[in-house]
């Protein structure tokens, strides 16, 4: 399992640069526009192509590649084919969307079915759920669901791919703990793919080399709800409903809220704004650094809970969520307050300077 992560890794680093030289001979270039970028210079954007390489040359060698791996690679070259062609040329949303549910069918042709799943309703008698004959519709809404989720919180450097990793490597403890060799070696190779990514889209001191555009994006997506079907959702006799959502909870959040935060205001929902966690963190005076490090904090504490319902009950799991998650919104307040009091004092300053000038040059 560790040499499945080293590979991707490896492999994703060193197919960068050559990957980064054809997004500039074909265009694939992310130029800023509006107020949801965060640039103020050109990048190219096919990261995600190197991404997907180191991911599936370390399947291929290492997992065993049975029917249901086969559809989620299979899936993901279609997923890779529109991401490429939409970095270069820009895609209609439901050209995208189109594609992406052939995706998700081909994923369920190969057997990545949500059929059943541990009854999350405590008032009621039943032990499970079954889907019944709405199995197929439900996964592909799922696959999709996630697949664009993942795509919308790409909005800050490190802030996908770090998310990303953060989920797989949640799995890869949960597919340890059920004794699931095969997601574990799949989990592995998406983070490695992940942290060969990471140098070149997320450093402190540098400028930002390369984005993985929605290449990368909505393969990670695709992914992660393909592999949360095949390896978690299938154990729902010991694992709780929650699981799943807790694993991908951020961007499956951030997008739910996104898409009713459109709709009642009228607009569609995939209409672009401002309104994202990142976006907000860094309207209250956090740096996309810090907003990002928050971020990466909340995924860590979602897939911790989803790891201690796993081994050790729900309860336990809702009583670490909840005081980590007080625990970091009074963080995130006080240092939001405290960097609004700087910049406020910032102001005062150099208005008093500037009216100092203006007394000086009197006559």
């Amino acid at each position: 399992m560790g040499i499945a992560l080293v590979a991707a890794l490896v492999i994703c680093f060193a197919a960068m640069p050559v990957v980064r030289a054809f997004a500039n001979k074909v265009g694939a270039i992310d130029v800023p526009r509006d107020n949801t970028r965060m640039h103020d210079y050109p990048i190219p954007r096919l990261g995600g192509l190197a991404i997907f390489l180191g991911f599936l040359f370390s399947v291929v060698l290492f997992a065993d590649v049975d029917r249901p791996v086969r559809g989620i690679l299979l899936g993901s070259v279609v997923i890779v084919i529109v991401g490429v062609i939409d970095d270069v040329v820009t895609l209609k949303w439901y050209v995208k969307l189109v594609f992406q549910i052939a995706a998700a069918l081909i994923a369920v042709w190969h057997g990545i079915v949500v059929y059943t799943v541990s009854n999350p309703n405590v008032f009621s008698a039943a032990e499970f759920l079954s889907f019944g004959r709405l199995a197929a519709p439900i996964t592909v809404l799922w696959i999709v669901g996630i697949t664009n989720a993942v795509n919308l919180i790409d909005g800050l450097d490190g802030l996908a791919a770090g998310v990303s990793g953060i989920s797989s490597a949640t799995m890869f403890v949960i597919a340890l703990l059920v004794s699931e060799v095969n997601t574990a070696i799949i989990m592995a190779a998406l983070a490695g793919s992940c942290l060969g990514f990471l140098p070149y889209n997320f450093s402190p001191k540098k400028r930002v080399k390369m984005l993985m555009g929605d290449t990368g994006a909505l393969m990670l997506g695709y992914v992660l709800s393909t592999v949360s079907i095949m390896g978690l959702f299938k154990f729902f006799a010991i694992i709780s409903f929650a699981v799943p959502f807790l694993v991908i909870g951020l961007p499956l959040f951030d997008t739910a809220l996104a898409f009713t935060r459109r709709i009642l205001k009228g607009q569609h929902p995939m209409h672009r704004d401002r309104g994202h966690f990142h976006h907000r963190l860094v309207d209250m005076g956090l740096s996309q650094k810090q907003a990002v490090a928050v971020l990466y904090a909340i995924s860590a504490i979602l897939g911790l809970a989803a790891v201690v319902i796993t081994a050790r009950g729900e309860i336990r799991a809702i009583i670490v969520v909840v005081a980590v998650v007080f625990a970091a919104s009074v963080g995130i307040y006080i240092l939001g307050a405290r960097r609004r009091g700087n910049a406020k004092s910032a102001q005062a300053e150099t208005d008093s300077a500037s009216a100092s000038e203006k007394e000086d040059g009197a006559p």
